[in-house]
């Protein structure tokens, strides 16, 4: 297949722009918060969740929990209201750090795939990630880390 230079610079510039689209239409990326470690295990505040809108406050999907004591962060998807997964963000397949993609996260290492409550939907990870207890503390939320 051959490519046109003009065809070319089209694609790339698309390429260029795309990924910064979301972000000057005033879309929320995704939010990494540092939570808090306590006896029991490491807290985030439900506010994290939130999102200003013009018609009032949204509430994000997940949220990525980082502290220095841990070797991976936690995704933390707020499934409904009261219901909460805390996932490990290790690949389970070689140990690879994973990325989140909405409902789902995804190994950039091997394309392993996993959904928001850690089980395997793509291969070639054939175990579950490691989850934890997540408990409503109002206003926190404490996921235990034993």
């Amino acid at each position: 297949m051959t490519m046109h230079r003009r065809q070319f610079v089209k694609i790339g510039c698309t390429c260029m722009i795309v990924p910064w689209v979301p972000s000057l239409l005033g879309c929320e990326g995704t939010r990494h918060v540092t939570g808090t470690l306590e006896s029991t295990g490491i807290s985030v505040l439900k506010s994290e969740f939130d999102v200003a809108t013009k018609g009032g406050t949204a509430q994000r999907e997940y949220i990525i929990v980082r502290n220095d004591k841990l070797e991976y962060p936690i995704c933390l998807y707020r499934l409904s209201e009261n219901d909460y997964s805390a996932i490990l963000m290790k690949c389970t397949h070689q140990g690879t750090e994973l990325q989140v993609a909405g409902d789902h996260l995804h190994c950039p290492g091997h394309g392993s795939e996993f959904n928001n409550k850690g089980q395997v939907t793509l291969g070639p990870a054939e175990s579950s990630l490691r989850t934890f207890r997540v408990f409503s503390e109002s206003p926190r939320l404490v996921i235990e880390l034993k």
